[in-house]
């Protein structure tokens, strides 16, 4: 006979040339000499030396154990004392009970959708992520999901969780933001055969996540199809001048014609209107001749006004200075200081008869 110690927290296996046959636990336990122990640590896993299923046929360990099946297409997730361990995968897994709080979650992968007894943050864990796939629909978007190619539900902003399996998952998203849709370099003949480039432009929201991404195929070609349309009817309709003067009312147009019809594909026009129009070189050259000669008529009719107003204006001056003697010499004195501003000096010559001619320049006569 021989002893064995078994200290606190820890368990023996007995056994008998290779066959098990007993469990022992803390104190001094009496042994033949043919029999050995295996100790275990009641803190740890398990770890069966053979069958499983022969060590359970023992009710004191099977008492003593806390059993884990996990099938295939199933993961257990692992809690020690609330606090997550550990991904089991499929099989048997053995686990001391009594010294740590143990739990175990059975997650079936074969379900995509992920229970709420699985924390949400536990899913970016090193060692959950290989088993979950994550959709992430931004602020500013919307989404819809598909299960196995048949619609399921329209995603709001937000992280979708789903376990990892067979069954196709996938997430139509869009930008449900005010959108620009531009059409440069629009090539278009007007009304009177002027061939014109046009850079255009569109805003518009998505309107129906359905519609657009579902019903029809690229909804932003098909948009950018209606607007050239559009673009080309009016141009068309009407000539270089015409164009050049209403402009502004493309955006009227386009906007009654391709809301309707946009609508079906899911979309809300917001805003459009002709950003440049680019004429050809011969054209520029003749409207640049017009302009320049509109303008030079305008200077020249200015021109004439003025004249006009300026002999007007003398005539008037000379009916008065003819009706009033003194309005005629002020006039005079008002010249001959305008002439004596620009003389230095003045030198005389002929005697008195200049300094009559000055006075008489200077003192108004007596009728």
């Amino acid at each position: 006979m021989k002893i064995k110690n078994i200290n606190a927290y820890t368990v023996g296996l007995v056994f008998s040339k290779g066959a098990y046959k007993r469990m022992i636990t803390g104190g001094r336990n009496w042994l033949s000499i043919f029999e050995e122990v295996i100790v275990y640590d009641m803190t740890k896993q398990f770890i069966a030396p053979c069958d499983l299923n022969i060590l359970l046929k023992d009710g004191k360990l099977a008492g003593a154990l806390n059993i884990v099946e996990v099938k295939d297409n199933e993961i257990a997730l692992q809690f020690e004392n609330n606090v997550f361990k550990n991904v089991l995968t499929s099989g048997r897994y053995a686990y001391w009970k009594g010294i740590l709080n143990q739990k175990f979650i059975i997650v079936d992968l074969n379900i995509n959708a992920i229970s709420v007894e699985v924390d949400s943050s536990l899913l970016s864990r090193k060692e959950i992520v290989n088993y979950v796939r994550a959709y992430v629909v931004e602020s500013y978007e919307k989404g819809l999901m598909f299960i196995n190619g048949k619609f399921e539900k329209t995603l709001d902003a937000g992280t979708y969780f789903f376990w990892k399996n067979n069954t196709p998952i996938s997430v139509l998203k869009t930008d449900i933001r005010l959108l620009q849709l531009e059409a440069a370099g629009q090539e278009i003949l007007t009304k009177d055969k002027a061939n014109l480039r046009l850079n255009f432009f569109a805003q518009y929201k998505v309107a129906d996540i359905m519609k657009a991404l579902v019903e029809n195929k690229d909804f932003e070609k098909q948009l950018y199809m209606l607007l050239q349309l559009a673009l080309r009817e009016y141009v068309g309709s009407m000539s270089l001048d015409e164009l050049l003067e209403k402009r502004e009312d493309v955006s009227k147009y386009v906007i009654n014609i391709v809301s309707q019809r946009a609508a079906v594909i899911g979309v809300e026009l917001a805003n459009c209107g002709i950003r440049d129009i680019i004429l050809p070189g011969e054209v520029k050259e003749i409207m640049n001749q017009v302009l320049i000669a509109e303008k030079k008529a305008q200077a020249n009719t200015i021109m004439r006004r003025e004249e006009t107003a300026s002999t007007r204006s003398l005539l008037n001056t000379a009916k008065l200075m003819e009706d009033n003697q003194m309005l005629f010499k002020l006039k005079e004195m008002e010249y001959v200081e305008k002439i004596a501003e620009k003389i230095n000096s003045i030198s005389l010559s002929g005697g008195n008869l200049v300094v009559d001619q000055l006075k008489q320049i200077f003192v108004p006569g007596k009728k």
